[in-house]
């Protein structure tokens, strides 16, 4: 495992190999994931920042509540599109070099808000303020790419899980921030000036702590064979459903409490943490179940689930009802921080079954899975961040339209069932010929994904 380009490059890199794993792939892997945590952590910190920026923002900002779902959707919009750049970057620059980088660019929008937080400033100045607080949402798609690489397949759902369960830590952190900040009668700077310190610390200890791969090098062939195969889009439509409900319903649940419910912002800074902490925590529990049971089928019922669980909220909304409201909207975080976990977890087991498939082995097919997944994540996490900028929309045109989030609800019912009917078809409805029957009768195989 001699350095290639560096001290902190790493020549060899072959966690299928149990050995290799055993004797020194394991502790290396476990340093980058606890260091690609924090740094993914910060970001979606700063990130989501604006989910309780605009809670500090009351009457004498002069935004309605259709500016503030505006503003959020940007943000979200942003964080969306970086995620495909910041995916490759990772080939290009390496991992560790990349969180370096990616970690010090978050100072830009932390001390940019904290320049004009102030009443008087123009919508316009915050619009822009938003799309540089963007640039977090990146830091998740560099960081799973990363961190897919130096895990081997049998643990990649609880890595990928428990990497991206840090990460989403990070919003309701800057939350419970939040809270403490406002019932110290603090305002919005106070909060920014806690976060630019911590962005710091973590750059310098990705630099210190981290590593890059030789072996995951820049390969443009690798994103355009993910962005033809079809998966990629299937699996980009359910992380809309799973992460895109996270991460929407993380920048809007503050805001509906606000608008529908009456709550004053430290009322809504009461609530609006539990959710996207639960949804977070129990993230690498998804990825651990669908290491056991399989993806596709703890995707199923997820979906399941979240419908019914939407359901709820209808009538909870149509009723005024907030403890039944507060309730259920935390089990629904819940359930799509369970489906992040299951659905990414998906992801490197549908390429790996591929491979095989096509008739590779061993390490062959370990490293087809690998750079098809590793190409993937980007798009796949980007799309899926779109989820969230169609939830904050969906709200505000809700509210202009009706005054509540009731019809809101109604559009991401529909959307969880067909979510469901794309999974079962999909992944779990078996039609046509097994891959050792098909390659025997020399027709294309129907793979199997259900253990994926």
């Amino acid at each position: 495992m001699a350095g290639s380009r560096g001290s902190r490059w790493i020549g060899r890199w072959d966690p299928e190999d149990e050995a290799f794993w055993a004797g020194t792939g394991r502790r290396v892997a476990h340093r980058n994931l606890l260091f690609s945590v924090l740094a993914e952590h910060i970001g979606f910190s700063v990130w989501t920042m604006w989910s309780v920026l605009v809670l500090f923002m009351g009457p004498e900002y002069g935004l309605s509540p259709a500016d503030k779902f505006l503003l959020t959707s940007v943000v979200t919009l942003v964080g969306a599109a970086v995620r495909v750049p910041y995916t490759f970057a990772v080939a290009v620059f390496g991992g560790r070099n990349w969180t370096i980088v990616a970690a010090s660019l978050l100072l830009l929008p932390t001390v940019a808000a904290f320049a004009v937080m102030r009443p008087g400033t123009s919508f316009s100045t915050f619009l822009w303020i938003g799309l540089l607080a963007g640039i977090g949402g990146g830091n998740f798609a560099s960081s799973m790419t990363n961190i897919n690489a130096f895990f081997p397949m049998r643990e990649k759902g609880w890595a990928l899980g428990l990497n991206a369960g840090g990460g989403n830590i990070g919003v309701p952190v800057i939350q419970l921030a939040a809270l403490a900040v406002i019932g110290a009668g603090g305002g919005p700077r106070v909060l920014l000036g806690i976060y630019i310190p911590l962005i710091v610390a973590a750059a310098v200890l990705a630099a210190l702590f981290m590593d890059n791969l030789a072996g995951v090098k820049n390969d443009t062939g690798a994103a355009l064979d993910a962005a033809r195969d079809r998966h990629t889009w299937i699996m980009s439509f359910l992380y809309v459903g799973t992460f895109g409900s996270f991460i929407g319903y993380s920048f809007a649940f503050g805001q509906v409490l606000t608008n529908q419910f009456g709550r004053t912002p430290l009322q809504a800074a009461y609530l609006t943490f539990i959710g996207p902490l639960l949804g977070s925590l129990i993230r690498p529990l998804g990825g651990r179940l669908a290491d056991r049971y399989g993806g596709a089928r703890i995707t199923l019922w997820n979906f399941v689930a979240m419908a019914a669980a939407t359901g709820v909220l209808v009538v909870a909304s149509t009723h005024r009802s907030l403890p039944l409201f507060v309730a259920v909207f935390v089990v629904l975080f819940v359930l799509s921080g369970l489906g992040n976990g299951s659905t990414y977890k998906m992801i490197p087991g549908i390429f790996q079954a591929k491979a095989l498939a096509r008739g590779l082995e061993g390490e062959a097919a370990a490293a087809y899975g690998r750079r098809l997944s590793g190409a993937s994540m980007g798009l796949i996490g980007a799309v899926g961040a779109l989820g969230g900028v169609g939830i904050n929309l969906a709200f505000r045109q809700s509210f202009l339209s009706y005054g509540s989030g009731t019809g809101a609800f109604v559009a991401f019912l529909l959307f969880y069932g067909a979510a469901f009917a794309v999974t079962w078809a999909v992944y779990l409805r078996r039609t046509g010929p097994l891959p050792a029957t098909a390659a025997a009768a020399g027709t294309e195989p129907r793979l199997g994904y259900a253990e994926v």
